[in-house]
């Protein structure tokens, strides 16, 4: 079973990339995205990882706190949004 992550406090220069290779250390990573204003294209400080759920847990101890490109990073399990009409 997976577990997605939530990747927060990154650098508005980190990539996509950069997160999966950084997550990758742990183990493999499924996805790995970095949020982007939809009007800019600039990052939003954030992102997620999909991981196994072991190597997820273990990043996640690992890298809670770490710094990745000059930020200490908050890793926290990604919470999941309801989202009701309008």
């Amino acid at each position: 079973m997976s577990k997605r992550l939530h990747v927060g406090n990154l650098s508005y220069q980190t990539t996509t990339r950069d997160l999966a290779t950084l997550f990758g250390q742990f183990g493999e990573v499924l996805d790995a995205t970095v949020i982007t204003d939809r009007e800019s294209g600039r990052s939003r400080g954030f992102g997620f990882v999909e991981m196994d759920e072991a190597a997820a847990d273990k990043a996640m101890a690992e890298l809670d706190g770490s710094e990745m490109d000059g930020r200490a990073v908050t890793v926290t399990e990604a919470r999941a949004v309801s989202r009701g009409t309008r």
